[in-house]
């Protein structure tokens, strides 16, 4: 076995088990038997190019991360930062303020959504894009303000895992297996009510319009969606998503009307 067939099989192991999915429910996410991952896990079956594709949005991992060809940004969180490192281009650093921001913010979402039978995390990645960025485009200002990576699947904000598991380990949130249409499916159950202090009316406003326009698609749907918007298309595989791209936007994503002085 070479060396990128045996980091291939290291990465998707240890990528599934980062997202706590069982060997079966990764081999169903993707269509194929379990005994063929676990064959992939352990270097005994190469990856073909469809189950590559199909790995990536499962693990929700550029294809060229689980191939070893690009890098992942590492993510830091403001009381797990290393100063001396935060100069890495492949280093996000999150402030306390922005994983304070963040928490409430998805507690919101899933108190208000989270109990759709669509709503799984990946339609959860893009109700965030939206949050971010229709707002940063209308008062140019952050509202999480959370770092998005392009992928083959749309936006997935590279912070929402970690936030996430210190929300399990206090409590704030439990993560549940479920099925939709007969496809796994992860969920998250809020176990506290947001503090909605720390949210404006106006910020309160614009999470309620993209819940309304969103939150009943699939995540097929408001992947492909999410396609057509300019930030993303913009932006290079693997790449974090620019904010200042959503001034480019064109009908239906601009949340703006632009005079001749914008």
């Amino acid at each position: 076995m070479d060396t990128t067939h045996r980091q291939l099989a290291h990465r998707v192991k240890t990528r599934r088990e980062e997202k706590g999915l069982s060997q079966e429910a990764l081999a169903r996410k993707i269509g194929i038997p379990r005994s063929a991952l676990s064959q992939i896990e352990t270097g005994e079956r190469r990856v073909t190019t469809d189950e590559l594709v199909r790995l990536s949005e499962a693990l929700s991992t550029p294809p060229g991360v689980l191939l070893g060809t690009e890098t992942e940004p590492e993510v830091c969180l403001a009381r797990d930062a290393k100063p001396a490192a935060a100069e890495l281009p492949t280093r996000i650093n999150v402030p306390q303020k922005n994983i304070a921001k963040f928490k409430e913010v998805l507690l919101y979402v899933l108190g208000r959504v989270g109990s759709l039978p669509n709503v799984g995390e990946t339609v959860i990645y893009k109700l965030l894009y939206f949050i971010d960025f229709d707002y940063y485009e209308k008062y140019e200002e952050q509202l999480i303000g959370a770092t998005y990576i392009r992928n083959k699947f749309g936006p997935t904000p590279a912070e929402f895992g970690k936030v996430v598991e210190r929300m399990e380990r206090s409590g704030e949130l439990e993560r549940v297996r479920s099925a939709f249409y007969k496809y796994p499916q992860t969920k998250y159950l809020p176990r506290r009510a947001p503090d909605l202090t720390v949210l404006s009316a106006q910020e309160q406003t614009l999470i309620d319009d993209v819940l309304a326009r969103f939150s009943g698609m699939t995540a097929t749907q408001i992947s492909e969606y999410s396609h057509g918007d300019v930030p993303w298309r913009g932006t290079a595989e693997g790449k974090p998503i620019p904010y200042e791209a959503v001034f480019y936007r064109t009908a239906p994503y601009s949340q703006r009307v632009y005079g001749e002085d914008d």
